[in-house]
């Protein structure tokens, strides 16, 4: 028997090839490479950086005092929780920066000052200056920054001037340092605290004690082996942080009514 074999035009073949590989599934590796992006379209749809909104200035109620706060980053996680809390009773400021260490607050004083008057200025200086370095990076076995001597005699310095505004003054005791957190040895901010404390009894400058005020919360309230604080950590700082704003404030009022009489 002879067999016949059916001749296909080659157009026909090519076209019947493509419709069945259309038709055919295909494998979960190639389907997650085919709509997995470029790096190239992966690195262009990242966000762009924007400058951290705690830093932007806010416009003044006129009618209201005026708060400044001084401070690093434990300062800055409690600037909006405060402006919250005295919403109505204070236009509350912040230095544009995160104050970092006593050297930065003296070179840069003037400049967060500003020209106008503030009625409170509440400030802390601590956790960069007892921070721990060896060969230019953080080392709980380096140096500090400088000693809790050399902090005394800065933060010496600035009280005059701080107290020149004529604000009322409020200083914050540095918050607790954990075991393990980077660059810093747990109880240094004990030695500094004791070191700031003689300054501002000297200086009759109002101390809030968020150090002692912190820690029987620090299990819930502070991030593990980190100096920095949990989103409920900051709410128990802002709020003792605006009882002591509202406190001074006042007292102002009532010293501002006394010299009326």
């Amino acid at each position: 028997m002879k067999r016949f074999a059916l001749v296909l035009p080659s157009a026909l073949v090519l076209m019947l090839l493509s419709i069945h590989a259309a038709a055919s599934p295909q494998p979960a590796g190639e389907k997650a490479a085919a709509s997995k992006p470029s790096s190239k379209q992966t690195r262009r749809a990242k966000p762009r950086p924007t400058p951290n909104d705690v830093f932007a200035p806010i416009v003044d109620n006129r009618a209201l005092p005026r708060v400044l706060l001084i401070g690093d980053s434990i300062s800055m996680g409690y600037t909006f929780p405060v402006r919250r809390m005295l919403a109505g009773k204070a236009n509350v400021h912040r230095i544009p920066v995160n104050g970092h260490d006593t050297a930065e607050g003296l070179a840069r004083l003037d400049d967060w000052l500003g020209d106008k008057p503030w009625d409170v200025i509440h400030f802390n200086f601590g956790l960069h200056d007892l921070k721990r370095l060896k060969n230019g990076q953080y080392d709980v076995r380096g140096n500090r920054v400088r000693s809790p001597e050399e902090y005394a005699r800065n933060l010496e310095a600035l009280a005059p001037r701080l107290k020149a505004t004529g604000a009322a003054l409020i200083w914050a005791t540095t918050t607790p340092v954990p075991a393990g957190a980077r660059g810093r040895a747990q109880g240094d901010e004990v030695l500094f605290n004791e070191a700031a404390a003689k300054v501002m009894k000297k200086h009759g400058v109002r101390v809030n004690d968020l150090c002692g005020h912190i820690r029987p919360d620090l299990a819930k309230a502070q991030r593990r082996r980190d100096v920095h604080f949990t989103a409920e950590g900051s709410e128990i700082l802002a709020r003792k942080v605006a009882d002591e704003i509202s406190a001074a404030l006042k007292d102002r009022q009532k010293a501002g009514a006394a010299d009326k009489l």
